[in-house]
């Protein structure tokens, strides 16, 4: 498997918070989230955990034993919490955890495992590119900001609903009928989307953070046909490069600098 790996921070006066790296036939990408101002809860950080977690996870699959993919991640988690439970309050819902995205060449296939809003390309020989993300925290959180709808932005009232939404949102997080993340408790690994394919079916796998992924939905830069062109003509790099020319050109769709990191892997049988 060749890789080619790309992490930019969206701000240069903070950690980025999203974690890539690979071992031999595997990939690991990590986004971070937590509420800032959070010390409290936890005197480590998103990025640390992030960083934790990921370290974790390439260390068992650079063991090439064959385990599920959500054993793997059930374990990682399980170990980091361990790693900081005794000083940090890991249950709270504002504590720091991760979106998941792992693929792995093992045996003539790819298996792949997706935990929250990451996502997924799969670079298909005979057909256009398959997208694949976990859609649940996209779907609570449009479902929990409902109330904000009609509600003027700026007034005391917007924050106040605000508030409340993000509250909701909260209590939803690694519940049934609300969505999954890596944090505190293992059993989330087992709620992750998961797949395999052939290898022989495959050109190549991306997995993009959320904040990558901004080059097609908001920005609408291009679409994902044109996210596997770009990656196969200029690399990752330029996926993050073009994100960063959209957010820095303050357009109606503009937003605040997200951390963006990329995984490009090709030749996936070697």
């Amino acid at each position: 498997m060749h890789v080619s790996l790309v992490t930019s921070a969206g701000r240069a006066d903070r950690r980025n918070e999203d974690f890539v790296g690979a071992v031999p036939g595997a990939v690991v990408l990590l986004d971070g989230a937590g509420i800032p101002g959070a010390e409290s809860l936890c005197r480590h950080g998103v990025a640390w955990y992030t960083h934790r977690l990921g370290g974790a996870l390439l260390g068992h699959l650079s063991a090439d034993d064959g385990r599920d993919l959500a054993a793997v991640l059930a374990t990682a988690i399980d170990e980091i919490a361990a790693a900081h439970r005794d000083t940090c309050d890991i249950a709270d819902p504002s504590s720091p955890q991760a979106t998941v995205a792992l693929a792995r060449a093992h045996r003539g296939r790819l298996d792949y495992l997706l935990l929250a809003d990451s996502f997924l390309v799969l670079d298909q020989a005979h057909g256009g590119p398959q997208v694949i993300t976990d859609e649940r925290e996209v779907t609570a959180r449009r479902d929990c900001s409902a109330p904000l709808a009609g509600v003027a932005r700026g007034t005391p009232e917007y924050d106040r609903v605000r508030a409340s939404c993000a509250r909701v949102l909260r209590a939803r997080r690694n519940r049934p009928g609300g969505y999954w993340i890596a944090k505190d408790d293992p059993r989330a690994a087992w709620e992750a989307v998961t797949g395999s394919r052939s290898l022989a079916d495959l050109n190549g796998v991306a997995l993009l953070s959320n904040g990558a992924s901004r080059i097609v939905s908001p920005y609408g830069l291009t679409d994902w046909p044109g996210v596997r062109d770009v990656l196969a003509t200029h690399g990752p790099s330029e996926v993050v490069r073009r994100v960063r020319q959209a957010e820095a050109g303050g357009g109606p769709d503009a937003q605040s600098p997200d951390d963006a990191t990329v995984a490009y892997c090709t030749h996936l049988s070697r």
